[in-house]
């Protein structure tokens, strides 16, 4: 038998996201299934953070997005109260992007796996955005890996372009379920 190492990254579950700057209705309502798959979670837990600076509104993102989130260091960039003390009962990395996507996620995942075969999945917030980013830049990192996504475990900006991202992700041969 093989022993298939898991691992699941938790994309930007921070209070900005749910509840905050640009929180919805729809990442409220995923919070208990992101926690619930934590806690239910084998193997190890990567957590980003999208990570912004006082100099937000003088980037590309915030002449595009011109919403400041996620300022490193206020409650906005914190993780959602209930996910953080899901991950603090499981332990996890902590991983601070400045974009979309982490482009030293898979270095991370390979340090991670120790090795070891391995499977990825992910969860979180917005899956339209971070998620498809990261999922798109593991997959293209692992082609051989199976990488998932847990879709009610994950919330868009609106409900089409949640559905249009799942979309894209079942395009680029990712496991969405």
């Amino acid at each position: 038998m093989i022993i298939m190492k898991k691992i699941l990254v938790v994309v930007d579950m921070q209070k900005d996201f749910v509840d905050g700057a640009l929180g919805s209705e729809e990442a409220v309502k995923i919070v208990d299934n992101v926690v619930e798959k934590i806690k239910g979670f084998e193997g190890e837990i990567i957590a980003t953070y999208d990570t912004h600076f006082d100099n937000y509104m003088d980037t590309a993102e915030g002449k595009k997005l011109p919403v400041p989130h996620c300022i490193k260091g206020t409650e906005g960039w914190e993780l959602d109260k209930k996910v953080q003390e899901a991950l603090d009962g499981k332990g996890y990395r902590r991983v601070e992007k400045t974009t979309f996507g982490a482009i030293n996620l898979p270095d991370i995942i390979k340090e991670a796996a120790a090795g070891e075969d391995f499977t990825i999945e992910l969860i979180g917030l917005c899956t339209d955005i971070c998620v498809v980013s990261n999922t798109l830049i593991l997959k293209a990192a692992f082609p051989e890996k199976e990488v998932s996504v847990d879709a009610k475990c994950c919330a868009g900006v609106t409900v089409e372009k949640h559905e249009a991202a799942l979309e894209t992700m079942r395009s680029c041969q990712i496991n969405v379920y």
